[in-house]
């Protein structure tokens, strides 16, 4: 892999990175966040990659001890000794590092593991994975099943880091509308791998979705494709009944974790007797969030795309908290 190969590699991901690096013959270093207390402002499982020539790519506080942390990776490249690092209010170097704002966070800093191909191999195979790392050994272990994954929290238990590594939420969106670009946006930001539906070429042609994964083909037909799981949300926008309501079908009858509709009180109303006259019950047609959207009295298309992420993070969170 080249240095421009490398350079295609999107910053939030300093594992590729650390693996392309490596490649290409370049000594690394990889900086995770294993614990923190108060506001830190990364979570458990942020990652810092940095090159040997000082290059560094992700964070792990959003700024604050970064500048600290790169020189602990070159040592740590220097000498090929792991470290792991505490940084807060009550460490000395807390308002030279910048962690003035409460918070205290926890850094391992190492080489990249020799799992990292598998790990990688697993994330492209979209296979959940944990990478497990002994903080004072350093041995690491790849795990497909653990409590961590089902949880999709990385934490710190017993002296090891669990790092989960589940495939990212996907969100089907039915409908080329003008509220599906600000929605991709929206979604794309965070974090969703984002696929576009939309049998009408006129609405799906030219540069309105550059970059983007559209399916072309009648919505039933592309959701049964997409197989879909419980990472997947889907959101129906297009306003007509022969495009939505086969989306719907395929939709209810999978683990998606959200189902949302476009459309108003009277419109989602008469939505729900249609399911009904083909045989969905009413605990089916309870999943279907509609119309569709936090009510924050959104009116514009980029409002009503906010609306709807919010109310997919709320869904998703919740069954998280739940155990669901």
């Amino acid at each position: 892999m080249t240095d421009n190969m490398a350079n295609d590699i999107a910053d939030d991901d300093p594992l590729a990175l650390a693996a392309a690096w490596r490649a290409d013959g370049h000594d690394v270093a990889l900086a995770t966040v294993v614990a923190t207390w108060g506001s830190s402002p990364r979570p458990p499982g942020s990652q810092l990659v940095v090159r040997g020539d000082g290059v560094h790519r992700g964070s792990v506080s959003g700024g604050c001890i970064e500048g600290a942390v790169i020189e602990e990776a070159l040592a740590v490249m220097a000498d090929g000794s792991a470290r792991l690092l505490r940084y807060g209010v009550t460490d000395e170097r807390a308002w030279e590092v910048g962690l003035s704002c409460g918070g205290t966070v926890e850094v391992h800093v190492a080489r990249p593991p020799d799992v990292l191909d598998q790990l990688l191999a697993d994330r492209a195979a979209r296979r959940p994975v944990a990478l497990l790392t002994n903080l004072e050994t350093g041995d690491t272990e790849l795990v497909h099943d653990h409590q961590a994954l089902d949880e999709d929290r990385s934490r710190l238990a017993e002296g090891v880091f669990v790092q989960v590594h589940n495939p990212p939420p996907r969100l089907i969106i039915v409908g080329a509308v003008h509220i599906s670009q600000p929605l991709i946006r929206i979604a794309e930001l965070a974090g969703y791998a984002v696929i576009l539906v939309d049998p009408r070429s006129a609405f799906t042609g030219g540069d309105r979705f550059p970059g983007l994964t559209v399916i072309g083909e009648w919505p039933d037909d592309a959701l049964a494709a997409l197989k879909l799981d419980d990472r997947c949300a889907v959101v129906t926008l297009t306003h007509d009944p022969k495009l939505d309501d086969p989306a719907l079908c395929v939709a209810l009858r999978s683990p998606a974790f959200y189902i949302g509709c476009l459309g108003s009180r009277r419109t989602h109303a008469k939505r729900l007797e249609r399911l009904a006259g083909l045989g969905f019950g009413e605990a089916e047609r309870g999943r279907l969030h509609g119309p569709v959207g936090l009510h924050i009295g959104a009116s514009s298309p980029a409002e009503i795309a906010l609306s709807i992420m919010a109310e997919i993070t709320q869904v998703r969170r919740a069954a998280a908290r739940s155990g669901t």
